[in-house]
């Protein structure tokens, strides 16, 4: 299709990430199954909604009906906000006193860390919505368990409107019976402790103890709201937990680029930096417009990794450069440039996922995806 002059850019010209709306929506109905009547979606959408684009998620959850949201930080829930974003967005993180201002400015909601940082908080002197987090054995952040005076002094600080108290299993993902007894002592010493405050004649706030693992394995613990974050986009953390995974889940994210040039390379030739790829027989090599500045992970160079393109793998030949990628398309003789590569998703009966890329670099799909470049488009399909 000829170009008007002066168009926007393609959204998808040259390497972009396709998400699946119905994959979303799909994977959010099952995961809110598995858990008690009356639990809520608060979808994770940190690390740019793993990857996938955070405010583009977040609108797509807004419109059938999920109305809370879980960020790292608190410039994470001001993008949201910019992009009109609606409901609750909770700083599961740390912010700085100075930008506390951002906090009351944006209606965003503080985790409590620690009963000293409440007492930070509280001097901000304007009222702020909290939600009081419980180190029930993760023992990163929250209040311990056992501290209740400390726990309760929060409820009592006037400049504090707490509307929530969770905790965080950290041992989740496996089943082995020494795992299943770490975790449910979590899930109890957490339940006691919201027990402390209610005989204290304090409401019970609403509560939240389980993510992704934790809902497909102890889904008993779901309270107020479930934290989904890697499932909601269809995958596990681990291949084999995603092979094994007892609800079906559908990857919502596809990794694309463009073919830059397709060439011949002679017996005996190197391409790449360093010459580390030397063809043994004649070959052909395609450019792709992706590299490790847009997330790629530079450990799939030299074999390592491959790419689809209509429908055959494409071997990563030589280093993963910045901008670019090579790859062995001999077998694939229809290729041309402005063909479409897939590094995530599927082509024809072929598939890469994220788990894959995981596994071969030797990391969780949660890093894999969370590294994606800003400068790749998202589009959602």
């Amino acid at each position: 299709m000829k170009q008007q002059q002066n168009a926007p850019v393609s959204a998808n010209g040259r390497a972009w990430v396709e998400i699946d709306r119905q994959a979303l929506r799909e994977n959010a109905k099952t995961l809110l199954a598995l858990c008690p009547k009356g639990c809520r979606l608060m979808p994770a959408v940190k690390a740019n909604a793993y990857g996938h684009g955070a405010v583009g998620v977040a609108r797509e959850l807004n419109q059938i009906g999920v109305n809370a949201f879980c960020v790292a930080c608190v410039s994470e829930g001001v993008e949201l906000r910019k992009g009109r974003i609606k409901g609750d967005i909770l700083i599961l993180g740390y912010t700085h006193p100075d930008d506390f201002t951002l906090l009351h400015r944006y209606r965003l909601t503080q985790t409590v860390i620690d009963a000293a940082y409440a007492k930070q908080l509280n001097r901000y002197g304007k009222k702020l919505a909290v939600h009081i987090g419980i180190d029930t054995g993760m023992r990163r952040l929250g209040e311990k368990s056992e501290n209740t005076d400390a726990i309760l002094s929060v409820f009592r600080m006037k400049n504090l409107i707490v509307n929530g108290i969770y905790s965080h299993l950290c041992d989740d993902d496996s089943l082995t019976e020494e795992s299943r007894a770490f975790t449910e002592k979590q899930a109890a010493a957490f339940e006691q402790t919201v027990a402390e405050i209610q005989k204290q004649g304090i409401p019970r706030p609403k509560t939240h103890l389980l993510s992704s693992y934790g809902a497909i394995h102890y889904p008993q613990y779901g309270g107020d709201y479930l934290r989904a974050g890697i499932a909601l986009y269809g995958i596990l953390s681990k291949k084999a937990d995603a092979d094994e995974c007892p609800v079906p889940l559908i990857p919502a994210l596809s990794l694309k680029t463009r073919v830059a040039s397709v060439r011949e390379i002679l017996a005996g030739e190197s391409a790449g930096y360093n010459r580390a790829f030397t063809a043994k027989q004649n070959r052909k090599i395609a450019s792709l417009a992706i590299g490790y500045a847009d997330g790629v992970p530079r450990a799939l160079s030299c074999g390592v990794g491959s790419v689809l393109i209509h429908g055959k793998k494409a071997p990563i030949v030589g280093q993963i450069c910045m901008d670019q990628t090579i790859v062995d398309v001999t077998e694939i003789p229809e290729i041309n440039p402005g063909d479409t590569a897939i590094l995530i998703g599927r082509s024809g009966d072929a598939e890469i996922t994220a788990c894959d890329i995981a596994a071969q670099c030797g990391t969780i799909a949660n890093e894999i995806l969370s590294r994606l470049g800003n400068r790749l488009t998202r589009i959602i399909t």
